[in-house]
């Protein structure tokens, strides 16, 4: 399987209902219109290990079969639109995204 870690760091506290509501009503479900994505999973952290604060405030996990059919989800539109509405919500919410990939091993 082939993943890549989304991390999104934490919007401002009086900004948080609305990125939820970004994130849960259109980014989430972009990223799962993908016709390659196999699965998706999405936290919301609450705290970091040993009651540290997180520096990440959601976290999401894309999952394909291979990396081949991630590089096809990359030329297709859904990935431009869910492109696109991730730097909009990182305009918007002053937000950074920090993303990682790589393969079960």
């Amino acid at each position: 399987m082939f993943k890549l870690m989304a991390l999104w760091t934490p919007p401002k506290p009086e900004d948080r209902a609305a990125f939820e509501a970004a994130y849960l009503n259109v980014h989430a479900p972009l990223a799962r219109a993908l016709p390659n994505l196999s699965g998706l999973d999405t936290i919301l952290l609450s705290e970091g290990l040993e009651g540290e604060a997180s520096e990440y405030h959601r976290v999401a996990i894309m999952i394909w079969q291979d990396k081949a059919a991630f590089e096809r989800d990359g030329l297709t539109p859904e990935w431009t639109a869910l492109r696109t509405d991730a730097g909009q919500m990182i305009e918007r919410f002053g937000v950074t995204l920090n993303s990682f990939m790589g393969e079960d091993g």
